[in-house]
């Protein structure tokens, strides 16, 4: 698997992979860690593991298909052939769902199809659920859709706030993301329909 990920932000699950990988957890590749922002923290993690880096701003492009042509581009040109969404801010387009199909993967705080979109974890508090987690799933058109991967449950404690339950839900997120991206790198992973077939169990 030649993986290249795609980060907006401070790149906690970028590390997460990165980690796994050179512990031998994660049987891949990182080809090319890309940024759509000049200043994002992760890109820190992809220099400490000498994983070459790219900076597409999306200011820069005045149609999301422009801009998903350009990060094509660039993955095409590091030989990618499996994309990782680790706290990329951007909605991704067919452009790039048909370059890389089946193998586009996000990962969402939440235990979709419940609470998608943005503040997973306030909606989760603000609805009362006692329980939430975190999603690993391929990426279709829809936003948080797509054939589910993994999932991870974690309970929503009485006195917990948006930034405590957003802690232990990374905790789970770091642990189940390697694992989801193994299991799509040994074949293990067969779409029937919506249904996936030998994902990574639930916990």
């Amino acid at each position: 698997m030649n993986l290249g990920i795609l980060i907006s932000g401070r790149g906690s699950n970028l590390e997460a992979i990165l980690t796994a990988v050179a512990e031998h957890r994660l049987a891949a590749a990182p080809r090319v860690v890309v940024s759509n922002r000049r200043g994002a923290l992760g890109l820190r993690h992809a220099a400490k593991y000498d994983v070459p880096t790219e900076v597409v701003p999306h200011a820069d492009f005045a149609r999301r298909e422009s801009f998903d042509r350009a990060i094509v581009d660039v993955l095409r040109r590091h030989e990618v052939d499996t994309v990782a969404l680790a706290g990329f801010d951007r909605l991704i387009t067919r452009v790039l769902l048909e370059a890389f199909p089946g193998h586009v993967v996000n990962i969402h705080p939440a235990l979709l199809p419940a609470f998608p979109g943005l503040h997973a974890q306030r909606q989760a508090l603000d609805y009362g659920a006692r329980v939430t987690g975190v999603t690993v799933h391929l990426v279709d058109e829809q936003m948080d859709h797509g054939p589910i991967l993994a999932q991870a449950a974690v309970p929503v404690l009485d006195d917990d706030t948006e930034e405590s339950l957003s802690s232990r839900i990374l905790q789970q997120e770091h642990r189940i993301y390697p694992l989801a991206l193994q299991r799509l790198a040994d074949g293990g992973i067969h779409l029937e329909g919506r249904r996936v077939l030998g994902g990574v169990p639930s916990t």
